[in-house]
């Protein structure tokens, strides 16, 4: 199918499309937690987009998520999107369901136990955690890190808004993953699973386009 589509592409469209899957990554995911200002969430979006995070799980707790087309200038269509809103606790859905993919979950916040971004462990796989502007992380939150990471600041301010710190972490972590040994880069098979679903995304009309195609294999 993705070669089908491909056809229906303009060869500039579909060589950015590969372009942009060598250089994706799921080694590096990012989690927002009841994130209740828009604007800033979907500023994250973007930043993932820029450093080539392919994955964001958003936790709708007491806050429903709604992105703010005017920041995130399109970004989201080329991200997956995960939400958790339909259990008691989606906080512990989420991060539960990231440790059984074998992700270590590392909480943004000032702790007692927290690192700075450099000597962040980055040959396995990990999901930075990022709280509310108000309160930060839930407790939670807290109790399922595996580890703390905070950035360095000299001021009066006790912290960034979320969509800088977010800039901040995925720029330190994406160039020092980028100048690693780790696999960080997405399986074949993960970069054709994207790429047949930008596909879909630019295609006009493209589920009738993939009817056809299904009917004309049967005949």
């Amino acid at each position: 199918m993705l070669e089908y589509l491909r056809t229906f592409l303009a060869p500039g469209r579909d060589q950015k499309f590969v372009e942009v899957l060598s250089n994706r990554t799921r080694h590096m995911t990012v989690v927002l937690e009841d994130i209740f200002q828009s604007h800033n969430a979907s500023a994250v979006l973007r930043s993932c987009d820029c450093f080539g995070v392919q994955d964001i799980h958003i936790i709708e707790n007491r806050n429903e998520y709604v992105l703010n087309p005017e920041v995130t200038m399109g970004s989201s269509k080329w991200l997956n999107l995960h939400r958790y809103n339909e259990k008691d606790n989606n906080t512990l859905d989420c991060l539960n369901h990231l440790k059984k993919k074998g992700y270590r979950i590392v909480a943004t916040t000032p702790h007692t136990n927290e690192i700075l971004l450099e000597d962040l462990s980055i040959e396995q796989p990990f999901a930075l955690v990022f709280g509310t502007e108000l309160n930060g992380l839930s407790d939670i939150a807290l109790q399922a890190a595996d580890e703390f990471v905070k950035i360095p600041m000299f001021g009066f301010t006790e912290s960034f808004n979320i969509s800088v710190s977010a800039a901040i972490c995925l720029y330190e972590l994406n160039q020092r993953l980028r100048n690693s040994a780790a696999n960080w880069r997405l399986s074949e098979e993960e970069k054709e699973s994207v790429h047949l679903e930008w596909a879909r995304t630019s295609i006009r009309s493209s589920a009738l386009l993939e009817k056809a195609y299904y009917e004309n294999k049967e005949e």
